[in-house]
């Protein structure tokens, strides 16, 4: 049994990873400020005793009463309607957040985990992308403040482990998705699934081209704790490298619905990606993890629980 903290613990992702850490008998101290996270992600975990919850802005100085094995920093606006509409609390959560989270881990001699992401390597000229890859990225454009707060984590995560001997994990996480979602958050899965459920035409930015490469939450997670527990400190790719055209998630999502909706095309975003696929060999070799979640499987198992949330 570990004592974990999870920042973002009720958000999408973070939630799913106190189930996991739950159900392996750890001891969890989840710390959200529920801009973007749901108390109705956690509250299941409310009955157990292994679970406590915190509201607070890890932005602001982060204190946790006795000992903490590990710190695993997942608080940010993730999806771009998020950390477009709060750029400052995206940087502030990168930097300060980041900072304070690492001075918990220090103070506790624990282990910290950083969850970066896909978006350090910005619209990429290396494809796939590995983790030595430095990235194309705009850092005074829109995206940019995402972007550049989670390659400034990324730089703070590895002075303390060089300056301080922290032991640290990175894990640079590729298009996730699955039941939890919030239906408004601007993602590509979530927003298709909405729009094929309400009957109303799907939004392709751009052509549909453009190709991301789309993880089951599940698969992930199992990627993120398998991290966990392993030594490796440089950053590891945890994502699907099957790649998917935007207009054939389309497709699939139309399809598994069983919706007549159509396509509508609108401008693409600046600075939008037009490749994202990770390359797994890191994944692979050290932690023996692949993704498992074919995507028509992963989207059918999403679509049923936005259903669910809908009523429909």
């Amino acid at each position: 049994m570990a004592t974990v903290v999870v920042t973002g613990g009720a958000g999408f992702l973070g939630s799913h990873l106190c189930d996991a850490l739950i159900a392996r008998d750890d001891e969890v101290v989840c710390i959200d400020n529920l801009i973007t996270g749901s108390v109705s992600n956690i509250e299941h975990l409310f009955t157990e005793r292994s679970f406590r919850f915190v509201e607070h802005d890890v932005s602001e100085y982060i204190w946790v009463p006795g000992e903490v094995d590990a710190v695993l920093h997942f608080a940010s606006p993730a999806s771009p309607i998020d950390y477009l509409e709060m750029p400052i609390q995206t940087l502030k959560v990168g930097s300060l957040g980041t900072h304070n989270a690492l001075g918990l881990a220090k103070s506790k001699d624990a282990t910290f985990f950083i969850a970066s992401t896909s978006e350090v390597y910005g619209d990429p000229h290396v494809h796939p992308q590995v983790e030595t890859y430095w990235g194309n990225v705009n850092p005074i454009g829109p995206r940019g403040v995402y972007d550049e707060a989670k390659r400034f984590s990324e730089a703070i995560t590895m002075a303390y482990h060089r300056f301080h001997d922290l032991d640290t994990r990175i894990v640079r996480i590729f298009n996730t998705y699955g039941p939890r979602m919030r239906p408004n958050d601007g993602r590509v899965v979530s927003n298709f699934i909405i729009q094929a459920l309400e009957g109303r035409p799907l939004t392709i930015y751009g052509d549909g081209a453009q190709t991301r490469s789309f993880c089951f939450v599940d698969d992930e997670i199992r990627g993120l704790i398998s991290l966990l527990d392993s030594n490796e400190t440089n950053p590891v790719n945890i994502g699907n490298p099957n790649e998917f055209a935007i207009s054939e998630l389309a497709e699939i999502v139309v399809d598994v619905v069983g919706s007549q909706s159509g396509i509508e095309y609108l401008d693409l975003p600046v600075d939008d990606p037009t490749q994202r696929q990770p390359d797994i060999t890191r994944a692979r070799d050290i932690l023996g993890w692949e993704p498992e979640v074919d995507l028509r499987t992963g989207v059918t198992r999403t679509v049923e629980y936005f259903a669910g949330l809908l009523g429909r």
